[in-house]
C-alpha cells in the first residue's frame, strides 16, 4: 500500500513526518531518510492496533468489513 506523507524540516534540525492517511501515524528523524524509515513503522504499528481493535470488537458487535477504491486526488 502507498500512503502520503508530509515531511517538515525541523528549525533545531532533522524532520518531522505524518501521514495524511492515517491520524496517529506521527514521527520523526535526523536525517529525511530516517524520517521515512520512522514514519513506515509508525504506519505499521497504528495499522496493527487498529486491526486489533477492530477484531476485539468483533468478537462482540457484528461488522462488515469490506474494501472501497478511491480515485485518486493529487
Amino acid at each position: 500500500m502507498r500512503y502520503t506523507v508530509v515531511l517538515e524540516p525541523q528549525e533545531e534540525g532533522g524532520f518531522t513526518v505524518q501521514c495524511v492517511e492515517i491520524p496517529g501515524a506521527i514521527s520523526q528523524g535526523e536525517t529525511r531518510e530516517e524520517a521515512l524509515a520512522n514514519i513506515k513503522e509508525a504506519i505499521e504499528l497504528v495499522l496493527e492496533v487498529q486491526w486489533k481493535e477492530l477484531h476485539r470488537q468483533r468478537s462482540t458487535v457484528r461488522h462488515e468489513i469490506s474494501k472501497v477504491d478511491v480515485a485518486d486526488v493529487a
